[in-house]
């Protein structure tokens, strides 16, 4: 995988996209024979002989209760049919998450407790885990004649991902650990924080520098692909690549200064990815907490009987919108 310094590999996405947001065509082309959408995995939470607390009744609890409790929970992966089933609601292929676990008006669709006493935490919008888009990745590449050849664009808005100007960078790492008494690096690390905190004269009248990011200063200050609403850093990518979850490695956006700071390895995957043939796209908004795979019926048709995957075909013109929903209004 390398940088595209040239946009215009995207530009015939442009002419396919709607201005608006109406349908789900403000970030899906159209003009496929047919459409996927791939739902992302919640999380279901619960415990052995009772019902999981809410947030309320858990800080209410003495710290050692908490402690007991916390010891005790049972974590996994949920599909959303999982969700619609524990709330009495009806799964289908233009379900809405917050209507699918019953949110009341102005209530919290991202944590909700089911009728059984589970509880269910929103699926992740804009990506999935690796292991999710591999099987994805293997139907996309059996079906183009270009498995070698592609192009993967990632939006450049994530945190880090690009250099800019400005007074901080885009986030900070924490670490723990070390004497300031005898670890000089400690003790240097505890006068820049001394400095940063009781400086705050200086730190006023700060002027930008700057602030490099994951990707190189060259590709930060390039061309992107600008699309309705967004624009997208474009890297060359075989989709045949995408079938194996170690790809993160090989991703040129792979955030190496998180891993300088102790943490795994890590990619995001791409929000937009097609091959040069361009048969199918695959697009991951970073709003929304579906993938969506527009292409041939037969690629539609193999992505939903995948016991891998919850996925389910919708037409053209689908509406994605929050407000959609309306078996579950």
């Amino acid at each position: 995988m390398h940088w595209i310094d040239d946009p215009s590999a995207g530009a015939w996405l442009r002419a396919l996209l709607d201005d608006g947001y109406d349908t789900m065509h403000g970030v899906v082309p159209r003009g496929f024979p047919a459409y996927a959408r791939v739902f992302h995995p919640a999380s279901v939470r619960s415990l052995p002989d009772r019902a999981v607390p809410s947030w309320d009744e858990y800080d209410r609890m003495p710290q050692a209760e908490q402690q007991a409790l916390s010891e005790r929970f049972v974590d996994g992966p949920a599909s959303w049919a999982d969700a619609a089933a524990a709330f009495g609601t009806v799964m289908h292929p233009l379900a809405q998450w917050q209507s699918i676990v019953r949110t009341p008006t102005d209530g919290d669709w991202q944590t909700r407790i089911a009728p059984d006493g589970r509880e269910f935490s929103s699926p992740v919008e804009g990506e999935m885990d690796a292991t999710l888009l591999a099987p994805i990745a293997a139907h996309l590449a059996a079906h183009t004649s270009t498995p070698a050849e592609g192009v993967a664009a990632v939006w450049e808005g994530y945190g880090g991902l690009l250099g800019f100007f400005g007074e901080t960078p885009s986030r900070a790492f924490l670490s723990f650990g070390g004497d300031a008494d005898e670890d000089p690096d400690a003790a240097r690390h505890q006068e820049m924080l001394q400095r940063s905190i009781h400086d705050p004269f200086n730190n006023g009248f700060r002027k930008p520098t700057w602030q490099p990011g994951i990707l190189s200063d060259e590709v930060s200050n390039g061309p992107r692909l600008e699309l309705p609403g967004r624009e997208y850093v474009l890297f060359s990518a075989a989709s045949s690549a995408f079938t194996d979850p170690k790809w993160v490695l090989d991703a040129p956006w792979r955030d190496r200064p998180g891993e300088a700071h102790g943490f795994a390895p890590t990619a995001q995957h791409p929000n937009i990815l097609w091959p040069a043939d361009q048969a199918w796209v695959l697009v991951s908004e970073i709003d929304f907490d579906s993938t969506i795979v527009a292409g041939s019926a037969e690629l539609i048709a193999e992505i939903c009987a995948d016991p891998r995957l919850e996925a389910l075909p919708i037409s053209a013109g689908a509406d994605l919108t929050w407000t959609a929903d309306e078996v579950n209004r």
